[in-house]
């Protein structure tokens, strides 16, 4: 009991945190240029130039419904944490909109905006929290369905709501710069969850194995890992070598592997990030 309160708290502190973040990228660049961010957001920043109201006030108006349905599928602890969150993302603009702007270029906007946003959504994420929107949608479509993907979801409400801000300003430019938006937002949530250390894992296929993995051991200091195999034309047994290094690696490893066997068949990956020894 007490480790669920504890983890409630810190959840709800990373919220608080996430919120301020993402409102600021909001107030301070995307909401002085028109732009849009994408889900209710985009809403509210059509109905903040069109009625003047409080972009705020219309995200959770907007919300309401959903924790309805939010409560029924998603469980009462996401219920809340959603609440919290999309309460706190709203004041926190409507505290910011009361300061100056800090920059009127739509490009400069577009880039901070995307970055900052997306680093206070990541935040929020991490928190096991949520501010609303598309992607509460999302969740709570997923829990009627399982088999739908959220990313699609958020995919399709983003491209309605800035194809609306779109025909409301009448500007061409405030979709494309809002679009450059949403996908920094997108990358910066990628690198806060999996990390900015990416690495390149590499496969070879050789008779000259032993040799192969030798020599990487001796000269780039990296290790090898021999993975049974079968080679399905010649259905022959196989010893696949797999070894992960850094980008600056992969040419030494290539040039190895070719020295020792010029007929070895290499797969050279990405791999988001690698956790262990020497890494």
């Amino acid at each position: 009991m007490k480790a669920n309160l504890k983890n409630f708290f810190i959840d709800s502190i990373w919220t608080i945190i996430g919120a301020a973040i993402m409102a600021a990228g909001v107030s301070f660049f995307l909401l002085p240029n028109q732009l849009s961010s994408g889900g209710f957001s985009g809403i509210a920043t059509i109905t903040y130039y069109l009625f003047n109201f409080p972009m705020g006030i219309t995200i959770i108006t907007l919300n309401a419904p959903l924790f309805l349905f939010a409560i029924y599928k998603l469980g009462k602890g996401f219920f809340i944490k959603s609440i919290f969150g999309t309460v706190s993302l709203s004041v926190f603009i409507d505290l910011f909109n009361m300061l100056k702007p800090l920059t009127q270029d739509r490009f400069l906007a577009c880039i901070y905006g995307g970055i900052i946003t997306g680093l206070g959504s990541a935040i929020i994420l991490k928190g096991h929290s949520s501010t609303g929107g598309s992607e509460l949608v999302g969740n709570i479509i997923k829990g009627f369905k399982k088999n739908v993907r959220i990313s699609n979801i958020i995919m399709i409400i983003d491209i309605v709501v800035v194809t609306l801000n779109v025909i409301f300003f009448k500007e061409i430019e405030v979709g494309l710069y809002s679009a450059i938006a949403i996908y920094l937002m997108g990358k910066i949530i990628d690198i806060v969850f999996e990390g900015i250390y990416f690495t390149k894992l590499i496969l070879i296929i050789s008779d000259k194995n032993a040799e192969i993995a030798k020599r990487i051991g001796n000269e780039v200091k990296r290790g090898t890992t021999g993975l049974y195999g079968k080679g399905m034309y010649t259905d022959r047994k196989k010893l696949i070598l797999m070894c992960a290094v850094s980008r600056g690696d992969v040419s030494k490893v290539k040039d190895i592997a070719r020295k020792v066997d010029s007929n070895c068949f290499m797969i050279v990956t990405n791999s988001r990030e690698v956790i262990g020894q020497g890494f």
